[in-house]
């Protein structure tokens, strides 16, 4: 991909979900192997890279406006766009003024192939596999610029909730294979990385198309020597099994207590229109079983304000379940309407002014979850693992507990990529959701 002379520098730029991210800073190793280095502050890239994400007409805004801004800023720049707004939509993306190469889900990680064949003829492409017949998995696990690892062990969806793209986003579900992925985690312990962040897009569904259990999987990742933290990305309450609570409380090395379980709606009746697997009384369960075994687990989840069917009577369930569901943290979405989804067909449309102050409520009510539990912690010692700063010049480091609190201290290169015991002081006055620690550095 480089001559004698010329060495090619790359800027990435990721839109959407961790998966996302992961997946970009595989396509980042995979560039370097073939000698492209990363484009640093104020230097101008040869090849852009934009990853997008297509969860709402939003995402596919964001997607428009920064690769038009970025065309604007580097127009000499070969630019690729993949992800899914790539995946559902190539030809609009292809249209945008700049774009040289679109690719699809299951061509973004022979990204670089692409890229060596566009320098060859300068022929535009646009390769897109119909997401219904990718059957590939392409496993990866990468850090790219942070502390944590993000190991992706399954990717596409079987669910077809109504108002989702994400199955022809990203195809059916498919997963690694165990021993891979135990491989690539000893390869992160080899590096020095601490912790390992399991993702993908329905990972409860793992090895449901190889024969293999996810408990397996996490039993088989605990046994790694090196790897510290283990976390699971987020889980559907259907698929977070009592058996896998209790082997994380009793048995687990090295797995964290935080958990991040969609919700949705708070509402039976929205959840039945949106084609969700399980109902609030299921979900309340598996809440006040993580309760039951893990105290102090930090619980969040999504919910989405505003969806079609959602009156005002159930509305207002939606809003009082969720106060009482005993999570900590609301993580809100507007409902957004994607084209060609089952979801356009139900009755009951909640206007945007409406939606915009659902969306309020529910903010307002995850502050005031998210505020009480940080309160309550302080004057708690909890192990937090201390990131490296996004610039040697920052003052201030960042890490999170075990359970996943963000915790701020003054800068301490000793501490990065380390985990200590750290006392939690209060609520950090300069960052929202943010607590203030001491760590406790007489141990070092």
């Amino acid at each position: 991909m480089t001559d004698d002379s010329t060495t090619l520098r790359a800027a990435y730029y990721t839109l959407g979900c961790k998966l996302n991210y992961a997946e970009t800073s595989a396509i980042g190793r995979m560039l370097a192997e073939r000698g492209v280095v990363r484009a640093r502050g104020g230097e101008a890239p040869d090849i852009c890279v934009v990853n997008t994400c297509s969860v709402t007409e939003t995402a596919d805004k964001k997607g428009r406006r920064l690769i038009r801004s970025l065309a604007a800023r580097y127009p000499d720049a070969t630019m690729v766009v993949t992800g899914c707004y790539a995946q559902l939509k190539p030809e609009e993306v292809a249209a945008v003024e700049g774009v040289d190469i679109v690719l699809g889900s299951d061509e973004k990680l022979r990204m670089a192939d692409f890229i060596d064949a566009w320098r060859r003829d300068r022929i535009r492409r646009v390769e897109v596999t119909p997401a219904l017949d990718i059957n590939t998995f392409r496993p990866s696990c990468e850090r790219g610029d942070r502390t944590r690892y993000w190991l992706k062990v399954q990717d596409g969806c079987d669910y077809f909730c109504t108002y989702c793209t994400i199955p022809f986003a990203r195809g059916r579900s498919r997963s690694g294979r165990t021993a891979e992925l135990v491989e690539m985690a000893r390869r992160v312990a080899a590096e020095g990385g601490k912790e390992i962040v399991l993702t993908g897009v329905n990972v409860g569904c793992f090895g449901l198309d190889t024969g293999e259990s996810f408990l397996d999987l996490l039993k088989a990742l605990d046994g790694v020597e090196g790897i510290e933290r283990y976390r699971i990305s987020s889980i559907e309450p259907n698929l977070l099994t009592e058996e896998i609570v209790t082997w994380i409380a009793r048995e687990s090395r090295a797995f964290m207590p935080s958990f991040h379980v969609p919700l949705q709606s708070g509402s039976d009746a929205v959840l039945r229109l949106m084609n969700r697997r399980y109902d609030t009384a299921l979900f309340a369960s598996r809440i006040q079983f993580i309760r039951s075994m893990i105290p102090d687990a930090f619980i969040a989840a999504d919910i989405i304000a505003g969806a079609r069917g959602e009156t005002p009577g159930e509305w207002e369930k939606s809003l009082a379940f969720a106060e009482a569901s005993g999570v900590d943290r609301l993580h809100v979405f507007p409902y957004s309407e994607r084209p060609g989804t089952r979801a356009l067909g139900i009755d009951h449309i909640v206007s945007q002014e409406e939606k915009h102050r659902r969306v309020a409520a529910l903010s307002l009510l995850s502050d005031r979850l998210m505020r009480r539990r940080l309160q309550e912690m302080a004057g708690e010692t909890r192990p937090v693992l201390w990131e490296h700063p996004a610039s040697p010049e920052d003052t201030v480091m960042h890490g999170h507990t075990d359970n996943y609190i963000r915790v701020s201290a003054p800068a301490d290169p000793r501490l990065y990529n380390m985990v200590t015991p750290t006392l939690l002081t209060g609520l950090d006055p300069e960052e929202e959701e943010t607590m203030a620690g001491v760590p406790q550095t007489d141990t070092i």
